[in-house]
């Protein structure tokens, strides 16, 4: 039973290559903190983020939240870039945004196991890349809100024999609603959550059709001079129902994770720069590590 539980779990991390970082969806938690919730202004601006996320794995837990037996090391870093529209067109009281993020991808994965299934390889290319042409955004005197819906392309290289295949080889549509409330008239106090919700088609080459998945990221943070940013932030990640297929495990992910978060900004030529380190705890079923992120963002 061992050995069967480790073949699937290596297999879905060939799945979670991409941005999941050893999830069978698209999204990563973690790339989002502070503020998660709260988007640009009305305006027909331009704005642009640049992720940079390094996830890093040293064990794979199974569904009791063990680690699982074998020598399991692997090494992923992302490099995202997002470009946002924000426009003056209203909806529903709020404006609406467009975005798109084109993900490149480099993993380092190896297993030392028993017989075959012990493998090491390392793969660069793009992800799959991620449109959102209907997102909303709300700001009030002391809160902001948003909505949104997009989709997860198939762009990327996907083998199922290569478990560092940049792309997952399927369709995911994602759901996104969040706030953001600050807690003093200045804005220096924040709490925020932000959720999204995916869903997946079949995936190329096996069939299998991945359950939905759930994620809350949240940060709390102060402002300093309306300049620096220190808080903590955390996700939690669920898998709400079972893969389906010839194959598929009726076992689901679970993934929760905590860390400090510190950012500034330069108003004068519109940067914003964010650090954040999270660790992961109790996970299931997945991979157990740490994700660093590195933000920047700039309005044209």
């Amino acid at each position: 039973m061992k050995h069967i539980f480790l073949v699937g779990m290596l297999f879905w991390f060939g799945l979670g290559a991409n941005l999941a970082f050893a999830g069978a969806g698209h999204y990563t938690s973690g790339v989002e903190g502070i503020r998660a919730a709260s988007v640009p202004p009305a305006g027909g601006n331009f704005y642009w983020r640049m992720y940079n996320a390094f996830y890093t794995a040293s064990s794979i837990r199974d569904n009791n939240g063990s680690k699982a037996p074998g020598d399991f090391n692997v090494n992923v870093y992302a490099l995202a870039n997002r470009f946002i529209y924000s426009s003056d067109i209203e909806i529903l009281g709020g404006n609406l945004l467009f975005d798109v993020i084109i993900p490149t991808v480099y993993t380092d994965i190896s297993y030392k196991g028993i017989g075959p299934s012990s493998f090491g390889e390392n793969k660069f290319g793009l992800g799959d890349i991620f449109v959102e042409p209907l997102f909303i955004g709300w700001h009030g005197d002391r809160w902001d809100a948003l909505a949104a819906i997009g989709a997860y392309v198939p762009t990327g290289d996907y083998d199922r024999n290569r478990p560092a295949s940049p792309g997952l080889g399927f369709w995911t549509i994602m759901y996104t609603l969040g706030g953001t409330v600050y807690l003093d008239e200045e804005k220096t106090w924040s709490a925020s959550v932000l959720g999204r919700f995916e869903t997946h088609t079949e995936q190329d080459q096996t069939d299998i059709t991945p359950g939905n998945h759930l994620h809350f990221e949240w940060g709390i943070g102060k402002n300093i001079n309306k300049t620096f940013d220190i808080g903590v932030a955390g996700y939690c990640h669920w898998q709400v129902s079972d893969d389906s297929g010839p194959g598929a495990s009726g076992d689901r992910e679970r993934a929760y994770a905590i860390g400090p978060e510190i950012g500034f900004a330069i108003e004068s030529i519109g940067v914003n720069v964010a650090v954040r380190s999270l660790w992961e705890f109790e996970n299931k079923n997945k991979a157990q590590g740490n994700i660093t992120s590195l933000n920047f963002a700039y309005a044209f």
